[in-house]
């Protein structure tokens, strides 16, 4: 068995970088991200409107075509969303108020929860999604949220 001793005459110490973006570029960030994810995701801004959707989302939520979305407000832009009861009826404006990408507007906190979207074409059956929502801050402040999904 070999022995092998390393110098370290000097230490590389990783300093803190400061960004090079200002932090108000972070929403953009996420908004580049989300467009070209694999995964099913959607970045709304403060007012719910849609900043990005993947296809993936797209596909999941039964919306159609991200570019048809973009600027829309969430549920303006053909979310359809019904409660667990074997009636699948709308959602209350105080079940909306908690549905996780708008939770995490309201709260400023992470949220999580499951969501029953009403299929497209009659006859298909509804999907069940797990949402993963958290709060996108710029400059300190809530300017939209980050929402993860996936079929249950």
């Amino acid at each position: 068995m070999a022995h092998v001793e390393l110098s370290l005459s000097e230490v590389f110490v990783p300093t803190a970088r400061a960004s090079t973006e200002p932090e108000s570029d972070n929403f953009g960030q996420w908004s580049s991200t989300v467009s070209h994810a694999d995964e099913p995701c959607l970045l709304i801004d403060a007012d719910t409107k849609v900043v990005a959707i993947s296809a993936a989302g797209c596909e999941l939520l039964c919306l159609g075509k991200p570019e048809d979305l973009i600027g829309l407000p969430l549920l303006d832009g053909g979310l359809r969303l019904v409660d667990f009861t074997a009636n699948r009826g709308e959602l209350t404006d105080q079940e909306i108020d908690k549905i996780p990408p708008l939770l995490a507007l309201s709260s400023g906190r992470l949220a999580r929860g499951l969501l029953r979207v009403q299929a497209a074409p009659e006859g298909s059956s509804d999907a069940t999604v797990d949402a993963i929502s958290t709060p996108v801050l710029t400059d300190g402040s809530v300017a939209g949220s980050l929402t993860f999904f996936s079929v249950v």
